[in-house]
C-alpha cells in the first residue's frame, strides 16, 4: 500500500530527526578533518551551474546558524538550516561556499524538518559538488524539489578562522601588561559571508537570520540582534540571538571577544553600546555620545525609526577598511572609533564623527534598502558619504564639516578626469571586480552628484524624495531608476490611479515635470567630468560643454574620439557683480547662451561648487577674476574662491591654462583669512615642490622653497604650537608647520627640535600638543636616537591615532636602511600590524629617498601582498597608486607597464593599474607643459 509506505517513511524520518536532536553536538571538541560521513560518490554528477551569479529559482527565507569557534585551535564548526522557497522544479540547490569543508548535507520537506534551532541531521546524506573558481557548492536531491514548495537545507561544516581581514577571521591585541589576547570577528562585504558559512551570498537574497554561538564563559559573543545566554555545561555557554530582520548576507556579523563596553539609550529606546579592548575603554566615550546624537538625527531626518532594539559599535584591532555597517553590529578600525583627547587632533575628532555618521546612515541606505546588485553600490556608499555632511553639520556645527565637502569632490574630479575612470554605475561580476567598485567613483563622485541634485531640487524636495524611496523599498532592493522615480515623485500606474500624490511615467516623459531619469543617467551611466567654457559676448554669456581630460589636449589626434557621445544635463548656477541672486540654467546641449546684461563686470559660474563640473573662463575671464580677488576677494564666498583655485590648477595640468595665470590667481592669498582657500593654494604649491624635489631640479626647488616661505611667512610665523582654535584653524596649523619644517624654515626647525629634545629627556612622557606632534616627531626622527625612541614608543602606545603619527615620522627618515627596516616590520606584521602595511609602503614612497625603494619592495613582494589583502581591495589599490603617484618620466612609466603586464599573466587584472599609468602620464605631461613656464615665473618673481 503506497499510502501506508509513505506514512511509515514519514514516521521513520520524524523518529530519526528526534533521535538526532537527542544526540548533543560535540561542539567543545576541536574539528577533526577526518570526521563526518564516509565520502559520497559524486563521479556520475557534474556541477549543474556555469554562471558566477546564482540561479534565481531557489530563494532563502530564514537561516538557523549555530557556530562554535575555538580560539585556541583557531578553527570552528558550524551547522546551518536554511528554509528555502522553490520557484522552478529542480533537483539541485546551488549556493555559495568558499574554503568550507561541508561534511554533511540533506534536504527535507517543510513538514518533515525537525522543529528546533539545534539542528539534527537525518542519516541520508546527499551529494555535494563544489565549483571553487565560482565559490559555489551544489547539493543534489534525488527527489525533485517542486515549484511553489518550501524545503529545509541542512548543512554541517567546519573551517579555520581566516588569517586576513575578510570572512570569519582572527584578530589579536596586547594588553598593557604585554599579554596577547585572541578574538574572532567578521567582515563579509562584499562577497565573504560564503567563507564563514554556506549561504546565498548576493545582496538580493534577503532573509532572516537566527544565530547561536557557543563559547567559553570567559568571552563575550556579539551579533546583529539582542542575545539570551544558556549554560550548556561547565566550560561552554550558548548565546542565542533573536531572529533578525530581513537582510542581505553581507550584513550578517558575529564577534567572540573579551571586550568591555559603555552604553546609553536613545530617546526612542535604542540601546547604543561601544566596545573596545579593556585598556582602551576610556577612549570610547566620545564615540558613544556621537552615535546616540547621530542615530537620533537620522530617525528624525528619515522619519523612519531605527528598526532594531540595539546598535553596537566595536573597535577591532585588525581591520582593513575604515568601518563596516553590519546591521546592529558596526565594526571599526580603532582609529575610526576611538578618540583620545590627549593624543588626537581636531581632524582626528572630525574623522571619527564622520565615520560614525557614515555607518549609521547605512542602517537606512544599504541595510533597510539595499542595491539590487553591486553595479549600483553607489546607492549605498554615495548616500552614506553625502549623509556624513548633512548629519554632522546639523549635530556638530563646530566641526565645520562643510569645509571638507569640496575636498571630497576634488578627489573625485582628480580620478574622473583620467580616461581610466568608470561610470558610477558599472558592470561588476567577479569578487575582484566587485571589490574594485568600492572606490572614489562610488563614494566621492556619488556624494557630489547627490549634493548637486539636492541643491538643484532644494533641500526639502530632496529629503522628502529619499524618505519616499526608503519607505517604498523598505527591507527590499532597489536600482538607480527606483531612486529617480522616488525623487521625481513618479509611481506605478496602480499608485497613480489610486490617487497617490505622484506622477506617472507618461506624464514625466511628456514634460509635465522634470525628467529626472534622463538628467541623472548622464551623471551615473557615463564616466567623466564636464568642463564648461564660458565667454562674454556683449550682454550674453556663451556656454560650451565638453569632457574634461587631464591627459589629452584638444590638439591631440585622439581628442575627437574621446569626446564623442559625451553630453551632460548640467544644472548650471552663476553669480554676477550686478546682483546677489544665484541664477540657474539647465545646460542640456553642447553649446548654449544666457543673458547676463551689458553692465555685468564679472561672472562666477558654479556657485559654491554646487555642481560636479569644472569651469574655464575664456578670453579675459580669468584676468577679470584674478583682479577681483586682488581688489576685493570677499566679494566671492570662501567656497567660490577655493573652487577658482582648484579649477585653475586643474586646467593648468590639462594644458588649457598657463601656469603663470594660475599662480597669479593665488597671488591674493596673502590677504586670505579663511583656511579652506589657503590650504587649497598651498596644497598645489606643495605638490609642485615635491615633484621637482623628487626629480632633483635644484634651481626650481630652491626658488619654489624661497617663494613659499617668503610669500606665506606671516601666516606661518603666526601659528602657535598648541591645540587652540577651531577644527579648520587647527588643521591649517598642522599643515602649515609640517610644510614649513619640510622646507627647512629655520624657526620651525628650531622649535620642533627644542620640543623633541624635551620629549626625549622626559623619557617620552611629555605630552606634546596633538596638532604639532607629527611635525615634532618628523624632525626628531632624522637622528638615530630619536628614530629608535619613536619606534620604542610606537610599540608601547595604546592610542592608534598616536601610533599613526609616529609611523609617519619614522617614514620621513632620510636613512634608506631605516626605511627598509620599516617595510620589513610591516611585512612581518608583529610590531607594525598588517592592517597598516599599505600605509607604511605609501608613506615610504612619498619620501624622496624612499620612492624607488617602496616600488621595488612592491614588485618583489607582490604575491605576498595580494595574499594578505586580496586582489581588488582598497589596500592593494592604495599600494599601487601610492607607490607610482610621483613617477614622472617615460622610463618609470615603461617600468610600471612591464610589471603590470607580468602580473596580468598571473591573473592580477585590475582597473587601478590603468589609473596608475594614467597618473604617471599626467605627471609627464605636466612637466612638459609647465616646467619652463614655472621656472621663468619664479625667476621673475624672486629678486
Amino acid at each position: 500500500n503506497s499510502n501506508l509506505s509513505k506514512k511509515l517513511e514519514f514516521n521513520l524520518l520524524v523518529v530519526l530527526g528526534l533521535l538526532s536532536l537527542a544526540i548533543p553536538l560535540q561542539a567543545s571538541e576541536p574539528p577533526n578533518p577526518t570526521a563526518g560521513p564516509p565520502p559520497l560518490d559524486t563521479g556520475s554528477l557534474s556541477f549543474p551551474w556555469s554562471r558566477l551569479r546564482l540561479p534565481g529559482y531557489i530563494v532563502p527565507l530564514h537561516y538557523h546558524l549555530v557556530l562554535h569557534p575555538n580560539l585556541t585551535t583557531l578553527s570552528y564548526t558550524g551547522t546551518v538550516r536554511i528554509e528555502l522557497r522553490v520557484e522552478n522544479n529542480t533537483n539541485w540547490v546551488v549556493l555559495h561556499s568558499n574554503r568550507l569543508r561541508i561534511t554533511w548535507a540533506t534536504v527535507l520537506d517543510q513538514n518533515l524538518a525537525p522543529l528546533s534551532d539545534r539542528v539534527g541531521f537525518p542519516l541520508n546524506a546527499l551529494p555535494v559538488l563544489h565549483h571553487p573558481t565560482h565559490e559555489q557548492a551544489a547539493v543534489f536531491s534525488p527527489k525533485i524539489l517542486s515549484c511553489g514548495q518550501k524545503y529545509f537545507l541542512f548543512l554541517e561544516f567546519e573551517a579555520e578562522l581566516e588569517e586576513g581581514f575578510y570572512g570569519f577571521y582572527k584578530s589579536s591585541y596586547r594588553t598593557s601588561s604585554g599579554e596577547t589576547r585572541i578574538l574572532a570577528s567578521t567582515h563579509f562585504e562584499p562577497t565573504s559571508a560564503r567563507t564563514a558559512f554556506p549561504c546565498f551570498d548576493e545582496p538580493s537574497f534577503k532573509a532572516n537570520y537566527t544565530i547561536s554561538i557557543r563559547r567559553s564563559p570567559a568571552h563575550t559573543a556579539l551579533s546583529n540582534m539582542p542575545v539570551k545566554t544558556v549554560v550548556l555545561d561547565d566550560v561552554l555557554v550558548e548565546d542565542r540571538f533573536t531572529a533578525s530582520v530581513r537582510m542581505s548576507s553581507y550584513l550578517v556579523a558575529f564577534i567572540v571577544c573579551d571586550f568591555s563596553s559603555v552604553s546609553e539609550t536613545t530617546a526612542s529606546g535604542v540601546k547604543v553600546s561601544v566596545y573596545a579592548a579593556p585598556d582602551k575603554l576610556q577612549q570610547t566615550h566620545y564615540a558613544l555620545k556621537a552615535a546616540v546624537k547621530l542615530l537620533e538625527f537620522y530617525e528624525e531626518y528619515f522619519n523612519i525609526n531605527y528598526p532594531l532594539p540595539k546598535q553596537d559599535l566595536v573597535a577591532i584591532p585588525d581591520f582593513q577598511s575604515g568601518a563596516m555597517e553590519n546591521w546592529g553590529l558596526i565594526t571599526f578600525r580603532e582609529t575610526s572609533l576611538l578618540y583620545d583627547p590627549a593624543t588626537s587632533t581636531g581632524s582626528d575628532r572630525l574623522w571619527v564623527t564622520k565615520v560614525i555618521a557614515h555607518e549609521l546612515a547605512h542602517q537606512w541606505f544599504g541595510n533597510l534598502v539595499t542595491m539590487e546588485w553591486w553595479n549600483d553600490i553607489w546607492l549605498n556608499e554615495g548616500f552614506a558619504n553625502y549623509m556624513e555632511y548633512i548629519s554632522v553639520e546639523a549635530t556638530y556645527p563646530e566641526l565645520q564639516v562643510e569645509d571638507y565637502l569640496l575636498n571630497t569632490c576634488f578627489a573625485a574630479i582628480s580620478q574622473d578626469s583620467l580616461n581610466s575612470s568608470r561610470p558610477i554605475s558599472s558592470a561588476a561580476e567577479s569578487p575582484t571586480q566587485i571589490k574594485e567598485m568600492f572606490d572614489t567613483m562610488s563614494y566621492n563622485k556619488g556624494a557630489c552628484v547627490l549634493h548637486m541634485l539636492r541643491q538643484y531640487m532644494t533641500d526639502k524636495v530632496f529629503q522628502s524624495g529619499i524618505v519616499r524611496y526608503l519607505r517604498r523599498y523598505i527591507y527590499g532592493n532597489a536600482r538607480n531608476q527606483d531612486l529617480w522615480d522616488s525623487l521625481a515623485n513618479t509611481c506605478s500606474e496602480d499608485d497613480f490611479t489610486s490617487d497617490e500624490h505622484c506622477y506617472n511615467r507618461r506624464q514625466a516623459y511628456v514634460g509635465e515635470h522634470l525628467d529626472l531619469t534622463t538628467m541623472m543617467n548622464t551623471w551615473i551611466l557615463q564616466k567623466g567630468v564636464p568642463l564648461v567654457t564660458v565667454a562674454r559676448q556683449g550682454s550674453r554669456l556663451l556656454l560650451k560643454q565638453e569632457r574634461f581630460l587631464r591627459t589629452t589636449h584638444p590638439s591631440d589626434p585622439a581628442w575627437p574620439g574621446l569626446q564623442q557621445g559625451y553630453l551632460w544635463h548640467i544644472p548650471l548656477t552663476y553669480r554676477t557683480d550686478s546682483s546677489p541672486s544665484i541664477h540657474r540654467h539647465l545646460l542640456t546641449t553642447p553649446t548654449d547662451s544666457v543673458e547676463v546684461g551689458e553692465e555685468v563686470g564679472w561672472v562666477k559660474v558654479n556657485v559654491d561648487m554646487a555642481g560636479y563640473y569644472l569651469v574655464h573662463y575664456d578670453g579675459s575671464g580669468w584676468d577679470v577674476l584674478t583682479q577681483l580677488l586682488k581688489d576685493n576677494h570677499t566679494a566671492l564666498s570662501y567656497m567660490d574662491r577655493t573652487h577658482l583655485i582648484h579649477n585653475a590648477f586643474q586646467l593648468t595640468t590639462a594644458g588649457r591654462l598657463s601656469i603663470n595665470k594660475a599662480l597669479d590667481l593665488i597671488g591674493y592669498l596673502q590677504s586670505e583669512s579663511h583656511t579652506v582657500p589657503l590650504l587649497e593654494g598651498l596644497a598645489h604649491l606643495e605638490a609642485f615642490y615635491r615633484m621637482v624635489e623628487r626629480i632633483d631640479i635644484p634651481d626650481i626647488t630652491q626658488n619654489l622653497r624661497t617663494y613659499i616661505l617668503g610669500y606665506f611667512r606671516s601666516v606661518i610665523d603666526g601659528q602657535t604650537w598648541s591645540d587652540k582654535g577651531s577644527v579648520s584653524e587647527r588643521r591649517l596649523r598642522s599643515e602649515l608647520l609640517s610644510l614649513a619644517c619640510h622646507l627647512e624654515h629655520r624657526p620651525c626647525m628650531e622649535q620642533a627640535k627644542h620640543r623633541f629634545t624635551r620629549w626625549l629627556d622626559s623619557n617620552s612622557t611629555l605630552r606634546l600638543p596633538a596638532d604639532v606632534t607629527e611635525t615634532v616627531y618628523s624632525i626628531g626622527a632624522q637622528e638615530d636616537r630619536g628614530w629608535e625612541a619613536l619606534l620604542n614608543t610606537y610599540t608601547r602606545s595604546l592610542s592608534e591615532t598616536h601610533k599613526d603619527k609616529i609611523l609617519s615620522a619614522l617614514a620621513s627618515s632620510q636613512d634608506t636602511n631605516k626605511l627598509h627596516r620599516l617595510l620589513e616590520l610591516g611585512l612581518e606584521g608583529h610590531v607594525i600590524r598588517t592592517q597598516d602595511l599599505d600605509s607604511v609602503i605609501v608613506m615610504v614612497a612619498r619620501n624622496p629617498r624612499g620612492h624607488h625603494l617602496a616600488w621595488s619592495y612592491v614588485q618583489k613582494h607582490w604575491s605576498t601582498l595580494v595574499e594578505k589583502f586580496q586582489l581588488g581591495s582598497f589596500s592593494i589599490r592604495n599600494i599601487i597608486i601610492g607607490t607610482t603617484a610621483q613617477f614622472s618620466s617615460t622610463e618609470e612609466l615603461s617600468e610600471v607597464r612591464v610589471f603590470f603586464e607580468s602580473i596580468r599573466k598571473q591573473g592580477s587584472q585590475l582597473r587601478v593599474m590603468q589609473v596608475a599609468m594614467d597618473n604617471i602620464q599626467k605627471n609627464i605631461l605636466w612637466l612638459q607643459r609647465n616646467l619652463g613656464t614655472l621656472r621663468s615665473w619664479l625667476d621673475q618673481g624672486i629678486v
